[in-house]
This record gives C-alpha cells, sequence and structure tokens, in this order.
C-alpha cells in the first residue's frame, strides 16, 4: 500500500513541478526546463526531482540549477497547496544524466555503424 502511494505521489510531484514551472516562475534560467522523473523516500520527508535541459555547456546546467535551486522554496510552498498530503516533503532539484547517456550511446553506435 505504502509503495503505491509513493509511486503516485512521484507522479503527482512530476506533474504540479512541470506545471509550476510554466505557470509560476518567471526565472528566465528555468525555461525549457523538462522534469524526467521524481524519486520519494518511502517516508515521503523528501523528493529528489530529475530534470533535463538542451544544452550540454557546462555554463547553461549550472545556471539552470541555480535558478532551480532559487526557485525551490516557491516550488516547495506551491506543491504544499496543491498535494493533498500531511506534510510537504523537501524538494532537491539534480540533473538527470541518463538522457546524456543515451545520447552517447546512439552517436557511438552511429560512429560505428559509419565506419563499417
Amino acid at each position: 500500500m505504502a509503495q503505491y502511494r509513493v509511486g503516485r505521489l512521484q507522479q503527482e510531484i512530476q506533474r504540479e513541478v512541470d506545471d509550476i514551472l510554466l505557470k509560476r516562475v518567471r526565472d528566465p534560467r528555468v525555461q525549457g526546463v523538462t522534469i524526467t522523473g521524481v524519486k520519494a523516500t518511502g517516508d515521503l520527508q523528501q523528493a529528489t526531482i530529475f530534470y533535463s535541459i538542451l544544452s550540454d555547456e557546462e555554463a547553461d546546467k549550472e545556471n539552470v540549477q541555480k535558478g532551480l535551486d532559487k526557485a525551490t522554496g516557491l516550488i516547495r510552498g506551491e506543491l504544499g497547496h496543491r498535494l493533498s498530503i500531511y506534510v510537504t516533503p523537501e524538494i532537491h532539484f539534480e540533473l538527470d544524466k541518463s538522457i546524456q547517456y543515451g545520447s552517447k550511446i546512439d552517436e557511438l553506435i552511429n560512429k560505428l555503424k559509419r565506419e563499417q
């Protein structure tokens, strides 16, 4: 039962944070951020929100992270109003590296195909 609740909460957080970033956060640094997943602890006290951006530039990654860190309070407060849970989890944003990893693998496969 608890596992189902964590999974459902993770989906709700992902959907709501996506919406909050789109409609409430005015920081230009977080424009174009895509929420790719949420991992909440079993006790629902903490949630890591994974995101991706289109740029591979290190400076862009840092700017986006700073923008998200600055907006964390607003986002958490907004989540508190939108979710029907007793305690809003502490949230932390983390760049989702799996998308970049997948792109790198695709690149390597294509390179191998060209060489054959």
